[in-house]
């Protein structure tokens, strides 16, 4: 394969990506050519703060940052008049039997945007920014997966004009050491990239929101409220909806119950379950891997 025509690191603002953005503005993996932001329109401050803080150091090094949105999740899902919003939330079905949504917001708020802005940086035309030229021209996509996370390496987002690559894979970088990368480096917290209402959370998550962000936990609270019968479009779902896996308001849920640290090693299936519950799902809603939905697959046909 020829080389990439650019490389472009697709930025959550999250632990692993934040040290893949710095890696590139120091030198550590050098050669990226632009980052790109995908913004829900709903996620916390915490997180734009630290996409802003990224951007001044990406700009230091030469590389620019893309930010780019398909819409605000939050308004969408709550507006009659706009298509369907399909979000991962916890169900109560008629029959007292327990599902959940199916998780399409990823692949609306995030994937779509993110592809649109890589063909029209590969060439695509106005104003649809459709077809990339047939001319063997790619991106290399760098994903920031974790050591790990090497499970969650697939193809599920895989299309004709990305070529995916997993640098923190490749240099043997866990979660854990990607910390204390950022910590060596003095670059201090660094928050889970997640919308403020999203379903994968966790106890903890919550906790903290309820805690530390009040004006935040409002706005989840409220939405939670606002979704009991599904969206706004289309008919009222018979069952019922909620943010939390225990099926109750969120202001009702039991956040505050955490798993005792002696048990937090044990490696059978019911304590995995009780450590999702504490800590989010472990794969959250990243459209490169998640276990939880199909992303819709972009296959960015050529011209």
């Amino acid at each position: 394969m020829t080389d990439p025509t650019m490389r472009i690191l697709s930025l959550g603002a999250g632990v692993q990506s934040t040290v893949l953005a710095l890696m590139a503005c120091d030198g550590t993996i050098p050669g990226l050519d632009a980052a790109i932001f995908a913004d829900t329109g709903w996620e916390p401050k915490a997180v734009y703060e630290q996409v802003d803080r990224l951007e001044a150091e990406l700009a230091k090094a030469g590389i620019p940052l893309h930010r780019v949105n398909n819409g605000n999740l939050r308004h969408d899902s709550l507006d009659p008049n706009h298509r369907y919003v399909s979000i991962p939330w916890f169900v109560r079905n008629p029959d007292e039997s327990k599902g959940m949504g199916r998780r399409q917001c990823t692949s609306e708020y995030k994937l779509a945007p993110i592809n649109r802005k890589v063909r029209e940086l590969l060439g695509a035309k106005p104003p649809d920014f459709r077809y990339v030229p047939r001319d063997g021209r790619y991106v290399e996509q760098w994903i920031g997966f974790s050591y790990d996370e090497i499970t969650r390496v697939n193809d599920k987002a895989a299309n004709l004009y990305t070529k995916q690559r997993y640098p923190l894979i490749d240099l043997k970088m866990d979660r854990q050491a990607c910390r204390a990368w950022l910590e060596a480096r003095g670059w201090g917290h660094t928050v889970k990239s997640a919308c403020i209402g999203c379903p994968y959370s966790g106890n903890k998550q919550w906790r903290d929101m309820r805690d530390n962000r009040p004006d935040e936990w409002a706005d989840a609270v409220e939405f939670d409220r606002l979704i009991r019968k599904g969206g706004a479009r289309g008919e009222p779902m018979r069952g019922q909806a909620f943010l939390h896996s225990s099926l109750l308001p969120l202001d009702q849920a039991p956040i505050d119950i955490v798993l005792p640290r002696d048990l937090r090693d044990d490696q059978s299936s019911i304590f995995e379950l009780l450590m999702i519950e504490e800590e989010g799902d472990p794969d959250g809603c990243s459209p490169y891997g998640c276990r939880s939905g199909d992303p819709v697959i972009d296959y960015g046909l050529s011209q």
